[in-house]
C-alpha cells in the first residue's frame, strides 16, 4: 500500500475532525464535550478521561490548560489524560503542558490502513493456534491475562472499560484471544463506532515466549476483515516502538507523533 503525502495529509484531518474534534464517547457512560477550546471525555468510574482536540495558540493555550488542571481538581478525575499530537498547535504546547504538571509517557505513532487491502492479507494460525471471539466476562479475562504478560503490568480500569463495551455496546467492539490450547497467548480488540471511518485497532500484546510467529499479524488480518464487513475504509492504530515496524512491513503509513501526557498533580 502506497498513499501519497497528499492524500496522507487529507486523511489526518479526517481523522482530526471525526475522531478528535467530533469524537463520540468511548463507554457507555462517557461524555464527551466542548468546553472552550477543547474537546474532552469524562468518565464517572473506570475508564479514560481526558482531553481529545484543541484548538489553541499561543495566548490561549495556557489558560485553557489551567481550566482543565482546575476541572480535575473540582471534581476529583483519578486520572486525566491530555493527548498532544505532534501537529497541534502552538508548536511548544507539550512544553507548556509540562510546566502546569503533566508528564508525557512514550511517544507512540499514530499510524493508518487501508481497510480493504488488509482484509486481503493472506494469513494462515500458527500450528496448534485458535482464536476465540470475546463476548463475555471470561473472554475478557483471558485478554487481561494476555496483556499483564505480554506489557508487564496489570490495567483494571481497561478491564472495565472492555467489559463495559462488550456487555453494553457489542456493536462497537470485536475483539479476540489468541488461544494455544487452552492458553491464551495474545489478543487485540477493535472498536467500530457506527457511521466512522476509522477503525481503531488496539491491544495485540502477545505473550514473548509467542513472539515471532505471526500472531500479531493474525490478528491485524483478522479485524482488518471485521472493519471490511463494515465497510470501513481505513485501520488506524496508536502504535508502540515494537509494532510501528511489523505494521508498516504491512502497508500502514504514518499519519504523525502523538504522546500521551498525564496529570500528575
Amino acid at each position: 500500500m502506497t498513499i501519497d503525502r497528499a492524500e496522507l495529509t487529507g486523511i489526518r484531518d479526517r481523522y482530526d475532525a471525526l475522531m478528535r474534534r467530533d469524537a463520540r464517547p468511548d463507554a457507555p457512560d462517557a461524555r464527551v464535550e466542548r468546553v472552550g477550546r477543547v474537546v474532552r471525555q469524562t468518565l464517572p468510574g473506570p475508564g479514560w478521561s481526558g482531553v481529545l482536540w484543541s484548538d489553541l495558540d499561543e495566548e490561549t493555550a495556557d489558560a485553557e490548560i489551567a481550566a482543565q488542571v482546575a476541572f480535575i481538581a473540582e471534581n476529583e478525575v483519578s486520572e486525566f489524560e491530555w493527548k498532544l499530537y505532534a501537529h497541534d498547535r502552538p508548536a511548544d504546547l507539550g512544553g507548556r503542558l509540562r510546566a502546569a504538571g503533566f508528564v508525557p509517557e512514550p511517544a507512540e505513532t499514530l499510524m493508518v490502513g487501508l481497510t480493504a487491502e488488509l482484509a486481503e492479507l493472506s494469513v494462515e494460525p500458527p500450528e496448534g493456534v485458535t482464536l476465540r471471539p470475546v463476548t463475555d466476562e471470561a473472554g475478557v479475562d483471558l485478554m487481561m491475562a494476555v496483556h499483564a504478560r505480554a506489557f508487564g503490568t496489570a490495567r483494571p480500569g481497561l478491564r472495565e472499560q472492555v467489559l463495559g463495551m462488550v456487555r453494553d455496546e457489542p456493536e462497537c467492539i470485536a475483539a479476540v484471544v489468541a488461544m494455544a490450547g487452552g492458553t491464551p497467548v495474545s489478543a487485540a480488540r477493535v472498536e467500530m463506532r457506527p457511521g466512522t471511518q476509522f477503525a481503531g485497532l488496539w491491544g495485540g500484546g502477545t505473550d514473548p515466549l509467542w513472539r515471532g510467529r505471526g500472531i500479531y499479524r493474525l490478528l491485524v488480518a483478522h479485524r482488518a476483515r471485521l472493519a471490511a464487513e463494515r465497510g470501513i475504509p481505513y485501520l488506524q492504530v496508536d502504535a508502540s516502538q515494537d509494532s510501528r515496524p511489523i505494521l508498516e512491513r504491512l502497508g500502514f503509513e504514518v499519519l504523525g507523533v502523538t504522546v500521551p501526557y498525564m496529570w500528575a498533580g
